[in-house]
């Protein structure tokens, strides 16, 4: 498995989902998870999905700049730092951010997010 080639297939799968349908965001994370977005932070699948289906925007388009990856913890996980812009619907500037993503395996094979932080860079 090539961490960089899951890392990419991971964040097209997450802000295509971000995009699209934020509401099915939630199965990407478990009840362990955490979630900082700003200055707020939630923890739990539930409180992640409410965070997420409350933000005061309907549609936005996330463009990514870079990502990197790195190997995380004797289980296999990654962490994944990604940046870029996002362009919120009816507005004419584009806003730059940050995420990071602690990405771990499941028994399935696939991965879920332990920690999810994002950060709008203002500078």
């Amino acid at each position: 498995m090539d961490p960089d080639a899951v890392a990419r297939a991971f964040v097209e799968h997450y802000y295509c989902t971000f995009d699209t349908n934020r509401a099915a965001l939630g199965g990407l994370y478990q009840d362990n998870s955490m979630l900082s977005f700003e200055v707020a932070k939630m923890q739990s699948t539930a409180a992640i999905s409410e965070k997420l289906a409350g933000l005061p925007f309907q549609q936005c388009e996330h463009n990514i700049s870079t990502i990197d990856c790195q190997p995380s913890g004797p289980v296999g996980g990654m962490l994944v730092f990604v940046s870029g812009s996002l362009q919120l619907s009816g507005e004419q500037h584009t806003l730059k951010f940050s995420q990071m993503f602690h990405l771990i395996p499941t028994a399935q094979g696939s991965f879920y997010m332990l920690n999810d932080i994002f950060r709008l860079n203002y500078a």
